[in-house]
């Protein structure tokens, strides 16, 4: 256990880069985790929370933009996301601040809830500003819990609950790498199987 603080401790820029391209697109797991890493002294808070607030805030940005460039157009090439933008839009007519500022939150709807807004008759900068305000939550939110979720079971199981935080946040990586090893190797045997070889050339034995 103790190699794996060593190495946590050698190559924390890389958690807080992961980080950022974890919450990206989603990624509360992760900042639960990385927080309560942060208690035990392996990560850094404060890092952790603007790395998962930029992150998420990007994000959300980057979608907003799909919406507002494509949504029609991506709505009917997957229209199973139909139901879900719907009820978003139906939100954000109804509470609109405040489901900006808490779609993060809202299991069903989160993955696709910017997506709606930029469908909407928002203005960029309206939704630039509650969206920064929204991912500084989120990220507070959910690092902070796992900070005091960790703080809680120490005070249960000792010094076990750093060990505890590090396994889980060691398996979790290692989830991460498997997924990311294989989605490479299935995207490798896609273009191969769409670009096959070309056959080598025979020539004619014939004079």
């Amino acid at each position: 256990m103790d190699d794996i603080y060593q190495i946590i401790a050698d190559y924390d820029r890389w958690f807080y880069l992961i980080t950022v391209v974890w919450t990206f697109f989603e990624g509360e797991s992760f900042v639960v985790l990385a927080g309560a890493a942060a208690y035990h002294g392996i990560l850094n808070l404060p890092l952790i929370i603007g790395s998962a607030w930029f992150g998420s805030f990007a994000g959300d940005q980057f979608y907003f933009y799909l919406g507002r460039r494509y949504g029609d157009k991506l709505l009917q090439r997957f229209p199973r996301w139909r139901s879900g933008v719907d009820t978003a839009l139906e939100w954000l007519h109804q509470y609109h601040v405040g489901f900006i500022l808490s779609f993060r939150f809202i299991y069903g709807v989160r993955n696709v809830s910017s997506l709606a807004c930029g469908m909407s008759e928002i203005t960029w900068v309206r939704f630039l500003i509650l969206n920064f305000i929204a991912a500084g939550l989120w990220a507070t939110t959910f690092a902070g819990g796992g900070y005091v979720l960790a703080k809680t079971f120490e005070s249960v199981l000792g010094q076990v609950a750093r060990d505890v935080a590090l396994a889980m946040l060691a398996v979790f990586l290692a989830v991460v790498w498997f997924l990311v090893r294989r989605h490479s190797k299935r995207k490798i045997q896609a273009l191969q199987q769409a670009h096959p070889p070309a056959a080598p050339s025979q020539k004619s034995d014939v004079h």
